[in-house]
């Protein structure tokens, strides 16, 4: 019998491929998002994609009682995967009380009925943002390297949800958690059917770059060209979705099927290669042929110089590798955006 594997945020960026690989293991998947940051077409591109359509309930995990009708509506939820949260450093410095209030809630409203249902596993969508900027020993970065005083609110909030899994579990909840800290996800599914579509001005570097070669947006900014890295941009560690998504079906497995494992565990989802902004500006347009329109921005408060990952622990208990080229990936990206402008979308 398949299991079924609630997922909010599944219309998101990260969400709907997730789901997509999810489907193609063999589960069953119920989408839980409110769309304040994607489409509800996401899902008709899934069906597209994998010839199943996921259940699908608009519900904002911030809202107890809609997400307990959810949990009572699906009685065979045997794992949560969640995505839905606010995610945008410079967002979270402008707002942080509406940050703090989603993020931190919507988890505690899952782990909630999680318990009252006896769902067992949890896969928490957590980031790289919590060793903050690591010193040089530390990197690339292990699971093991300390956690730093977050540098934005978005990224406290996953340093306290990361905290607040630990302390529930540690208080005897019968559930296991597989904590994934994302590095810099990246790119589109090949079918170019579901992709990374923000809401309004784009807040990460992928899509502004892909709008702006589009003509979509005017000019890309690059913040800040005097950081200590070898081009003076911030460098970070750019995994392709589809990739990443991958990660979290193995991790389900890990916490459905696996007697022995420890009750939390922590996992580091990068390729171990750091690449910097100006990097991938030029990667963009090396892959693609296309030109981009771009200059050097101030700095952005709240971003870190440089981090990328040391992904062996993920490579070797998980048995899951970063397979996908940075070029590939980045023209996965454009082949999307050439989606969505023949669609008028974007």
């Amino acid at each position: 019998m398949k299991q079924t594997i609630l997922v909010t945020g599944g219309t998101g960026f990260i969400g709907s491929h997730t789901v997509v690989e999810l489907q193609q293991a063999g589960y069953n998947v119920v989408i839980v998002d409110n769309l304040s940051n994607s489409r509800a077409d996401v899902v008709d591109g899934i069906e597209s994609i994998t010839g199943v359509r996921p259940a699908f309930e608009q519900v904002d995990c911030q809202d107890l009682a809609a997400l307990a009708n959810v949990f009572d509506k699906y009685s065979d939820i045997s794992g949560v995967i969640h995505f839905a949260a606010s995610k945008a450093v410079g967002e979270s410095v402008q707002k942080p009380l509406t940050y703090y209030r989603n993020n931190i809630t919507s988890l505690i409203n899952i782990l909630e009925l999680m318990q009252r249902h006896e769902v067992k596993g949890i896969i928490f969508s957590s980031s790289c943002t919590v060793y903050g900027q690591p010193s040089a020993e530390h990197l690339p970065v292990t699971e093991d390297a300390p956690i730093q005083k977050a540098l934005s609110p978005y990224g406290n909030t996953k340093q306290i949800n990361e905290e607040i899994i630990q302390d529930f579990i540690h208080s005897g909840a019968a559930v296991k958690a597989v904590i994934l800290r994302y590095f810099n996800p990246i790119g589109a599914h090949p079918s170019a059917l579901i992709g990374e579509l923000p809401i309004g001005v784009p807040m990460n570097l992928i899509p502004f770059v892909t709008q702006t070669a589009a003509g979509i947006r005017k000019q890309l900014k690059i913040f800040g060209n005097d950081y200590g890295t070898p081009d003076g941009t911030c460098i970070r560690d750019y995994i392709y979705v589809c990739d990443l998504a991958k990660a979290h079906v193995k991790a389900m497995e890990r916490v459905l099927g696996n007697e022995n494992t420890d009750a939390v565990e922590v996992f580091n989802i990068g390729t171990g290669r750091g690449v910097s902004t100006l990097e991938v500006v030029e990667g963009f347009e090396r892959a693609t042929g296309v030109k981009v329109n771009w200059e050097y921005a101030p700095r952005r408060e709240g971003d870190i110089e440089k981090v990328w990952a040391d992904p062996a622990k993920a490579n070797t208990v998980l048995g899951w590798k970063a397979e996908t080229s940075l070029d590939d990936t980045l023209r996965s990206a454009w082949k999307w955006q050439l989606r969505l402008k023949d669609m008028n979308i974007g």
